[in-house]
């Protein structure tokens, strides 16, 4: 089955340039436009993408808010690519605190904008993780207050070693070769990891292990 993309972005020729690229691919499939994050919500409703290409900035709805919508009122939400002109935007940032999965540049090549919908539907390593980094460092101090007894405390040891692969942007086939285990090893670890730190998502967990001081700890 194709990967089936919604485009969010209130730049038609941007819709255009973006639905070119994807639909000249055989695996992915854009199923769908809309203009604004407002529009969002019915059309992934009826549509069930599995991956949103949502601008960060749009005059109704911006994406964050979008994104909160999306992940607050659907079932099943799909995975949430941002569209971005800078990628040290802050309102990047809140869209990933928000529960997006990661971010495009709008200059991005196109094979760069295949890997990124290919690669956040799968779920199964971070996309631009250096760029995660400096963004946690740049806008996430303070961004939480300080838990009494921070999540990843919690972690066991391999546990800890396997968030610190993730925010590295390891595959799960990567932090196995690494570690010496299997892959369904690696995906019960990672689903561990995800629901001791409330995690959504890889995404989610390596910006609540830097908020928290884990990176810097270890």
């Amino acid at each position: 089955m194709p990967v089936t993309v919604l485009l969010v972005d209130d730049e038609p020729l941007v819709r255009a340039g973006l639905r070119a690229v994807l639909e000249a691919q055989p695996d992915i499939e854009v199923v769908g436009e809309a203009a604004d994050g407002a529009a969002v919500i019915p059309l992934v409703r009826q549509l069930r993408p599995d991956v949103v290409a949502m601008d960060v900035r749009m005059p109704l709805m911006d994406g964050i808010e979008a994104t909160r919508a999306v992940l607050r009122t659907v079932a099943e939400p799909p995975k949430i690519l941002v569209v971005t002109t800078f990628e040290d935007d802050e309102y990047v940032y809140e869209a990933l605190r928000a529960g997006a999965d990661g971010f495009l540049l709008k200059r991005a090549r196109p094979a760069e904008i295949v890997h990124a919908v290919r690669l956040v539907a799968e779920g199964e390593s971070l996309l631009f993780p250096a760029s995660v980094r400096r963004l946690a460092v740049r806008y996430g101090d303070g961004a939480r207050p300080a838990p009494t007894a921070p999540a990843h405390a919690r972690l066991t040891e391999r546990e800890a070693e396997v968030l610190r692969l993730m925010a590295r942007g390891l595959s799960n086939a990567e932090i196995a070769a690494r570690l010496v285990v299997g892959t369904e090893t690696v995906k019960s670890h990672v689903s561990a990891v995800l629901a001791k730190l409330g995690a959504r998502d890889r995404t989610q967990a390596v910006i609540a292990a830097y908020e928290s001081g884990f990176m810097e700890s270890g």
